[in-house]
């Protein structure tokens, strides 16, 4: 049998992203930091703030992989329905969690003071738990496989560091790069042939245009780095054979 793979799907919720107003700087974040904890991110969903799209998509992602992480819509305002969503997905009724709302009372003593919209990111469905956060006292939280991060990217970090660890998953994915000033249609067959003969890696192309000239960068991942030596070996070999020039670490 093979390794356990552990996956993972990413809900990205918010109006301001898929209108372009607001650049998402999550997806890498959550994507690096998933693969060093041995957990690969395998589908990213982009959600407008509207209750049903965001149900569906939740509903989707944390039945089809491990764990289903969200991003965006735990705000104080009117339009931040994330947590409604979630519980509404789950089946469960929103509470206020009094360890968030203990936390956001400290966080805000010094600043105003805890209002009713403030209170709004105590809320969660029933049942979760919270994901600590030091940036801004409004919690993460998580319930079952679902995780609900906030939507600011260095607030996410925060809470990613804070889950550290935690999840279980498999052995971390490691990869190197060969780059090569060849067009990708060139070799193509060349690297499948290349994967095909190293059971346990992936190689991705990706080709670029630079200084007048095309170009490709090939990636090979696996969970092992003598896997990974052994393939960019190979495939350095190879390219050589039909007479390009492999560049170590990519152009």
């Amino acid at each position: 049998m093979g390794e356990r793979i552990w996956t993972a799907g990413l809900v990205v919720i918010g109006d301001e992203i898929l209108s372009g107003r607001t650049q998402d700087r999550n997806v890498a974040q959550i994507a690096v930091w998933l693969n060093v904890q041995g957990i690969r991110l395998s589908e990213v969903r982009i959600v407008p703030d509207v209750e049903a799209r965001i149900v569906e998509a939740v509903n989707a992602v944390r039945t089809g992989y491990d764990y289903c992480f969200t991003t965006g819509g735990i705000g104080p305002t009117h339009d931040d329905i994330t947590v409604d969503a979630i519980a509404a997905a789950l089946g469960v009724g929103v509470v206020i969690h009094p360890e968030a709302r203990d936390a956001l009372e400290r966080h805000y003593a010094t600043r105003g003071g805890l209002t009713d919209a403030r209170l709004r990111m105590a809320r969660v469905p029933d049942g979760a738990d919270l994901i600590p956060n030091r940036m801004s006292g409004a919690p993460g939280i998580r319930v079952g496989n679902v995780l609900i991060l906030a939507g600011v990217p260095h607030i996410t970090a925060g809470m990613l560091d804070a889950l550290t660890g935690t999840l279980e998953g498999g052995a971390p994915v490691v990869s190197g790069t060969l780059g090569c000033w060849v067009a990708e249609s060139e070799v193509a067959e060349l690297l499948r042939t290349t994967e095909r003969a190293h059971p346990g890696v992936a190689i991705g192309s990706y080709p670029f245009f630079r200084e007048g000239r095309v170009g490709a960068n090939f990636v090979v991942r696996a969970t092992d780095q003598q896997l990974v030596d052994r393939c960019l070996a190979d495939l350095g070999r190879q390219l050589l054979a039909v007479g390009r020039d492999p560049v170590p670490g990519g152009i």
